[in-house]
């Protein structure tokens, strides 16, 4: 493929991932969730939102696909990027160290209503 069309699908996957954010952060609010924080940039890599209801704190993974299951996609690695990353932020913010904290998953798919994992995974 050139570079020009190497370029065209990145512009398109950026697109796809900013609307698929967007998706998210709707559901999260009509969940009743606060957005504290939206594609935050660690030195241990971009997290995607950080929300929070009550005395929980998410560090949420928002993952657009065309086909297949997109919880697939986070893999070890990935968890501990983000696992990393939160770490980072929560230095950052000692004030929300004691909240209780987990690692959600929003799955966004065409056709279909985004789908939120709550406590995807654990450290």
């Amino acid at each position: 493929m050139s570079r020009r069309g190497d370029a065209a699908t990145g512009r398109a996957a950026y697109r796809s991932g900013l609307r698929a954010e967007a998706l998210a952060a709707i559901l999260l609010r009509l969940k009743g969730y606060r957005i504290l924080a939206r594609r935050l940039k660690t030195p241990a890599g971009e997290i995607d939102m950080v929300v929070r209801r009550g005395s929980s704190l998410a560090i949420v993974e928002v993952k657009a696909r065309g086909t297949g299951d997109a919880v697939e996609a986070i893999l070890p690695r990935q968890q501990r990027r983000l696992e990393r990353a939160a770490a980072h932020f929560l230095g950052r913010n000692p004030h929300l160290a004691g909240l209780d904290i987990r690692f959600d998953v929003v799955l966004v798919a065409p056709r279909r209503l985004p789908r939120h994992l709550a406590d995807a995974w654990r450290p």
